[in-house]
């Protein structure tokens, strides 16, 4: 019986021999992958940890960045505030002080103040008017004005009127005066004579006013019989009016 027993022992010992070789065969296999895999998790944990610092040494240079940026603006804002305080202050001290005057220093004479008695004026729609006024110190004026043609699309605004007034010496000045295309002429009491003209003056001046109305007196029968005549002649007065030269 107990032989039977160490036999059975021994077969299963023999039986089990093959599984424990290959356990140890698998066992020895695995613990190599472990070894070959050993190296790259070391690789992949190397290169985890430098990513890891290089993310860091990343993060930390934008922040340095950052803050550095965020102080440039302050210094920039505060250099700004301080710009506009020295240009408000600079504004206030220049409003602050006194301007110096360099006009010459005038000493005015007050007068007495001169009211307006009457002043009328009328204005007519073809360019004709009438005006008309008095003061307290005995000052009159009036004068009219109308539109007078004097030749080919043009026209002449005459005027006329007259102004008075009382000189120091206590006289009354009056003045009379007429504007038209032949220039501007005046009367009055006060204003100066000229001397006589001579003999001869005379007799050179009646030549040139002979010579003057044949030549009108010519024109005149030249622009009847020629029509065309007559146009240049007008022509020719608009140029001369206005001081251009005409040139056929």
């Amino acid at each position: 019986m107990k032989l039977l027993v160490v036999l059975s022992g021994v077969l299963a010992l023999a039986a089990a021999q093959p599984q424990r070789k290959a356990a140890q065969a698998v066992q020895a296999k695995v613990e190599a992958q472990a070894e070959d895999l050993q190296p790259a998790e070391q690789n992949y944990n190397a290169f985890q940890e430098n990513r890891r610092q290089q993310q860091q040494q990343e993060l930390s240079n934008f922040q340095q960045d950052h803050r550095q940026q965020h102080q440039d603006f302050r210094q920039q804002q505060d250099l700004r505030q301080q710009q506009q305080t020295d240009y408000r202050q600079q504004q206030q001290q220049q409003q602050q002080q006194k301007i110096d005057d360099f006009r010459p220093k005038v000493q005015l004479e007050t007068t007495t103040f001169v009211p307006i008695i009457r002043f009328d004026k009328e204005q007519g729609t073809d360019g004709s008017y009438k005006t008309a006024y008095e003061t307290g110190n005995h000052i009159q004026a009036e004068e009219s004005g109308y539109l007078k043609n004097v030749g080919q699309d043009h026209n002449a605004l005459v005027q006329s009127g007259s102004y008075s007034y009382t000189a120091p010496d206590g006289q009354v000045i009056t003045v009379e005066y007429t504007a038209d295309e032949f220039g501007f002429q005046v009367k009055g009491d006060h204003i100066p004579t000229p001397p006589p003209v001579s003999p001869e003056i005379q007799k050179g001046l009646d030549l040139i006013y002979a010579g003057i109305k044949a030549n009108a007196e010519r024109d005149a029968i030249e622009a009847k019989n020629n029509p065309e005549a007559a146009k240049l002649q007008e022509t020719k007065a608009a140029y001369d009016y206005k001081g251009l030269y005409y040139q056929q």
